[in-house]
């Protein structure tokens, strides 16, 4: 069973305006820095819509609801990490990264702090973490066209991300803004719609959680300690400030619209996660045959009236394109900015870098697509990412922005030994006991920096702050 033309109509007329916003935006764009930071004019509640329809997309919607219909709320109380990471981000973090104003990625940071060794692996690993996540969007978008449009789900990633590439391509991130505005309001409105349908087919919350299976029900699931205590520290530092988040705080208009539309995404994730996991272990209770990725799908074709079913199903497709447009214009960004004018051709022109980053997205895309038909499951794609920037990135770069001192060696030393446990971890060893990487390769991570910093950094920087340096 797939959607009435009604509801084909109603998500026609969805890819129909997003299109049309990304070709009007077109327009705005006159430079590399209006592609990459929207020309550092977006107010709170701008940011607000757009990190929180950024971080909300497959892994948020399908990826959750998946999990939760395999082992129950255990998993969204372990991943709840990522939003009250997200208010700490921005209440502390985002204001201090929103005045590095001669800055459109994490690369620039870490050049001012550290040089260009860091910026090259920061660049690399930014570059390979937007692809996997991107290809996690891929991944999601395939299933939704397979289970709500009948259409197979290779066709379906191509379709999907094709959108996503030409609005994207044309508008740059003043396009991805104002989609992800337009999407968010979807996904907030329609999707706890479905949720409330969900509950009140099952007769009511009571009666809901009556035919719930008491291991979905337990803190831990079916869990070890250690298990769940991996994926709580993934979830909190393995997309913490990842290239696309790190963008709208710089491209914020100051530092308490960076403040407060952070902090509050981040309030927003926390209310999602429970609306996500929910349409999860719903799907369980009427469907405990179906692929786990396919619940929220399921629950779509099956449960909705006519003309609500187009209007979710459109808002789903709005919730993971409007992750996947961040991403691919991030990952852009980086490749054009910190390893084209970085190292390549750094005398660039600026129409020239707008070219680059424009060509780029098509390329990335093509990457992302590769990665995302050979992952397993989103959720799968998702942890092998966090495994790689949790451990190598996350602490050097909050130890740069709240300390404004240079430290040259600590970082890059840093950054190879968490980089280099996680591979081994993951890759050599293969995941022992299916614990994430981030649980042994960040400690070494954090030791090494707090280890080169005392013993090389600071005896030779006591002084050196780079506050001047970075803004203007």
């Amino acid at each position: 069973m797939n959607l009435s033309p009604l509801d084909l109509i109603i998500v026609s007329l969805y890819f129909l305006v997003i299109l049309f916003i990304g070709f009007q935006t077109a327009r705005r764009i006159k430079s590399a820095d209006d592609f990459s930071v929207a020309g550092r004019r977006l107010i709170w509640p701008v940011v607000f819509s757009t990190l929180a329809a950024t971080f909300l997309g497959g892994g948020a919607t399908l990826g959750r609801a998946g999990e939760s219909y395999e082992v129950g709320y255990a998993f969204m109380v372990a991943a709840i990490a990522f939003p009250v990471q997200t208010v700490i981000t921005g209440w502390f973090i985002a204001p201090r990264l929103n005045s590095y104003t001669t800055s459109v990625t994490i690369g620039d940071v870490f050049d001012l702090h550290s040089g260009k060794l860091a910026r090259l692996i920061v660049g690399v690993l930014g570059l390979l973490v937007t692809v996997g996540i991107l290809g996690a969007q891929g991944l999601a978008l395939g299933s939704i066209f397979q289970v709500v449009f009948g259409i197979d789900s290779t066709v379906g990633i191509v379709i999907g991300m094709g959108v996503v590439l030409v609005y994207s391509t044309a508008g740059g991130i003043w396009a991805d803004v104002q989609t992800d505005v337009f999407q968010f309001v979807l996904l907030g409105l329609f999707l706890p719609v479905a949720l409330l349908i969900g509950v009140f087919r099952a007769g009511g919350p009571m009666d809901l959680i009556e035919r719930i299976p008491d291991t979905h029900l337990d803190f831990f699931g079916t869990y070890g300690f250690w298990e769940f205590a991996a994926i709580f520290i993934a979830f909190a530092l393995g997309e913490a400030l990842i290239p696309p988040y790190a963008q709208r705080a710089l491209a914020a208009q100051n530092p308490l619209s960076a403040r407060k539309g952070y902090a509050r995404a981040g309030a927003f994730g926390l209310v999602f996660y429970f609306v996500s996991a929910s349409l999860g272990v719903v799907a369980l209770v009427f469907y405990p045959n179906i692929r786990p990725d396919d619940a929220i799908p399921t629950i779509i074709i099956d449960m909705l009236p006519l003309g609500i079913a187009g209007l979710v199903a459109a808002s789903l497709v709005a919730v993971i394109m409007s992750t996947a447009d961040s991403l691919l214009n991030s990952a852009s960004v980086i490749l054009s900015n910190d390893l084209v004018k970085g190292f390549i051709a750094r005398n660039i022109s600026g129409r020239q870098l707008l070219w680059v980053e424009r060509s780029s997205n098509f390329l990335i895309g093509f990457g992302a697509l590769l990665f995302a038909l050979n992952a397993e499951t989103i959720v799968d794609a998702l942890m092998l990412t966090y495994g790689l920037w949790g451990p190598t990135v996350v602490a050097p770069f909050v130890f740069a922005i709240m300390s404004r001192r240079r430290a040259p060696v600590a970082i890059v030393a840093s950054m190879l030994a968490g980089v280099t446990v996680a591979i081994v971890w993951t890759f050599v060893l293969g995941t022992p006991n299916d614990i994430n990487a981030i649980i042994v390769a960040l400690p070494v991570n954090i030791a090494v920096l707090a280890c080169a910093y005392m013993l090389i950094d600071r005896p030779k920087n006591l002084q050196t702050q780079v506050g001047k340096v970075v803004t203007s």
